[in-house]
C-alpha cells in the first residue's frame, strides 16, 4: 500500500458550527491498495477539523485493510487472495480453499493432509451441547439454535480464548470449521426428531456432513458423490464474500476484544437477516407463489410493471453489476445434480423453466438480471433433500471459514481500533427538565 496527498474543499469547522460558504482545504492523504478503487484517508478529519463524513451503510467507507477477498462488481470478478473463484472450484475443494483463506497460500499435498487430519480431530462436540438443542422448542427456526449454540461454545473452551494467542486462535479456527458441520446437522436432526449422528472421519468434510445430516442408525447411508460435489462448490463459493454484512459483524464484535466463538455467533445472527443470507430462501418462496409452469409468463408480467412491486428473486445481485461469477459455476453444478437425483418436483421444474425464459427475455437480459449463485444454491439444496429452513446454516457453514480467516487478520492489524461508527445527530437540542408536577 503506497500513499499521496489529495486537496479537498470543505466547511470550515474550527471547532464549532461552519458558516454557510465558508470553505477551505484540507490535505488528505489517498491510500492505494494492489486492486480496486483509491482510498481517501479521512481520519485525521474529526481531530484536526471538527467534521465526520456521513455514509449510511458504509457503501464508500474501506473500515478495515484486507488481504483476503477482492470483488470487482462491474467485472463479475471474484478473487480469494488472488485466485479466480471459478479457478478454485474447478481445481480445489473446500478444505483446500479454506487452507488458502487462512493462511493465504494454497497447500501442497502434505499441508493439506495435515490440515484435514487436523480438522477431522475437531469434529466432535461436547456430549453435553445435545442438551442445548433440547432447550429449543422443536419447531424453532436452526438459525435460531445455530446462533445460540455457536455463541455457548467459549463455555466449553477456556483453554484456546486468549485472542492475542497466536496458538489459541488457530485451534480456535480449526474448532469452529470443524464442527459447524456438526452443529448445523444437529439443527437439522433436532428438528426432525431423529437422533444425532456422529461424525465419521473416514469421509470428507462434505461427506461427513451429508452424512451427518441424512444417515440413521438403522442403516447404512452411502454419499452420492455428484451431491457431494456440487455442496462443496457451494461451500467454496460462500466461503467469503468481502466485508459484507455479517464479516463487517464479525469484525466489528471482535474490535472490543470479544471471544471468536461470540464473534462468529454474531455473524451467524447477522447472516439471518433475509436481505442478506436468507435469498436462497426467498427464491423457494417465489417459486412456491408461481406455482406453476403455466403461471411463469403472468408472473413475469407482473415483475416487469414499474406499479408492481412483485420482484424476480435470485436474478441480479447487489454488488455484481454485469453477471454473478459463482452463478455460472453453480448453474452447471445444479444441472448435474438434477441430472443425477432425476427428482420429481414440480418446484424444480418451474425453476428450470424460469430459468430459461429469463435468460432469453430481452427485458432482463437488458438489464442484466441473471441468475444469481441464491437462485441456484437453493433449486440444488432442495433437490437434495434440505428444507428451506435451514438454507441460511449451510451459509453459514460455509462462511465460518471467511469470518474465522477475516477476525484472525483483524486482531493482527497494527491500526486495529474497537469499533465506533459516528452519527450525524438530528435530535433536540440542550433543554432543561421540567419537574414532574410542571409538565402539561
Amino acid at each position: 500500500m503506497s500513499s499521496n496527498k489529495k486537496v479537498v474543499k470543505m466547511p470550515s469547522g474550527n471547532k464549532g458550527k461552519a458558516k454557510e460558504g465558508d470553505v477551505h482545504t484540507v490535505n488528505l492523504n489517498v491510500m492505494h491498495g494492489t486492486m480496486g478503487p483509491d482510498v481517501l484517508d479521512v481520519r485525521s478529519l474529526y481531530k484536526d477539523h471538527n467534521v465526520f463524513t456521513y455514509d449510511p451503510g458504509f457503501l464508500s467507507t474501506a473500515a478495515c485493510q484486507s488481504s483476503i477477498t477482492f470483488i470487482d462488481g462491474d467485472k463479475g470478478e471474484l478473487l480469494y487472495r488472488g485466485y479466480p473463484i471459478d479457478q478454485l472450484a474447478e481445481e480445489c475443494t473446500f478444505l483446500e480453499v479454506a487452507y488458502l483463506l487462512l493462511f493465504g497460500e494454497l497447500p501442497t499435498y502434505d499441508q493439506l493432509d495435515e490440515f484435514e487430519k487436523t480438522v477431522s480431530e475437531h469434529t466432535m462436540v461436547h456430549e453435553q451441547v445435545a442438551t442445548f438443542y433440547h432447550g429449543f422448542r422443536p419447531d424453532a427456526h436452526p438459525m435460531s439454535i445455530l446462533c445460540g449454540v455457536t455463541g455457548a461454545l467459549a463455555s466449553f473452551y477456556h483453554d484456546s480464548l486468549d485472542i492475542h494467542d497466536p496458538r489459541h486462535r488457530e485451534i480456535t479456527a480449526y474448532r469452529l470449521i470443524a464442527k459447524m458441520p456438526t452443529l448445523v446437522a444437529m439443527a437439522y436432526k433436532y428438528s426432525k426428531g431423529q437422533p444425532f449422528m456422529y461424525p465419521d472421519d473416514n469421509l470428507s468434510y462434505t461427506g461427513n456432513f451429508l452424512r451427518m445430516m441424512f444417515a440413521v442408525p438403522t442403516c447404512d447411508y452411502v454419499v452420492n458423490p455428484v451431491v457431494e460435489r456440487a455442496l462443496d462448490v457451494i461451500f467454496t463459493l460462500h466461503a467469503d464474500h468481502e466485508q459484507n454484512a455479517s464479516t463487517s459483524t464479525v469484525r466489528l464484535a471482535g474490535s472490543s476484544g470479544a471471544n471468536p466463538f461470540a464473534c462468529i455467533a454474531a455473524g451467524v445472527a447477522t447472516l439471518w437477516g433475509p436481505l442478506h443470507g436468507g435469498a436462497n430462501e426467498a427464491v423457494l418462496k417465489m417459486l412456491d407463489e408461481i406455482g406453476s409452469v403455466d403461471n411463469i409468463p403472468a408472473y413475469l408480467e407482473k415483475v416487469k410493471d414499474k406499479l408492481s412491486d412483485v420482484k424476480l428473486m435470485g436474478f441480479g445481485h447487489r454488488v455484481y453489476k454485469n453477471f454473478d461469477p459463482r452463478a455460472q459455476i453453480l448453474r452447471e453444478e445444479c444441472h448435474k445434480v438434477l441430472n443425477e437425483l432425476n427428482v420429481s418436483d414440480p418446484m424444480l421444474d418451474i425453476a428450470m423453466k424460469l430459468e430459461e425464459i429469463a435468460l432469453k427475455d430481452p427485458y432482463f437480459v437488458d438489464r442484466k438480471l441473471y441468475p444469481n449463485v441464491d437462485f441456484y444454491s437453493g433449486i440444488i439444496l432442495r433437490a437434495i433433500g434440505i428444507p428451506t429452513s435451514m438454507f441460511t446454516c449451510i451459509f453459514a457453514l460455509a462462511r465460518t471459514t471467511g469470518w474465522i480467516a477475516q477476525w484472525n487478520e483483524m486482531i493482527g492489524e497494527p491500526d486495529q481500533r474497537i469499533g465506533r461508527p459516528r452519527q450525524l445527530y438530528t435530535g433536540p437540542t440542550l433543554r432543561k427538565v421540567t419537574a414532574l408536577p410542571k409538565r402539561k
